[in-house]
């Protein structure tokens, strides 16, 4: 299992509504509002790279309100 890091700008007070959106996939484990350049802080866990896409273009940007994703892929060292 993989995870990563999904930062979300969305569009000016749509922060609830895509937090609630965020909570029904699967694959989030944690959603956190946060301040500062992004406005929500998103875990997912991901068998495979084909998974992570499918849900980061598939899923995430589908979620009215999103403006921009940034995804951070954590690695062992």
């Amino acid at each position: 299992m993989s995870t990563a890091f999904v930062l979300i700008k969305t569009k000016p007070m749509m922060e609830s509504e895509v937090y609630q959106a965020l909570l029904a996939l699967d694959n989030v484990v944690e959603t956190h509002v946060v301040y500062g350049e992004y406005d929500l802080a998103v875990r997912i866990d991901f068998s495979d790279d084909k998974e992570m896409s499918k849900m980061l273009i598939g899923e995430f940007r589908k979620i009215p309100g999103v403006e921009q994703t940034e995804t951070l892929i954590a690695v062992e060292v």
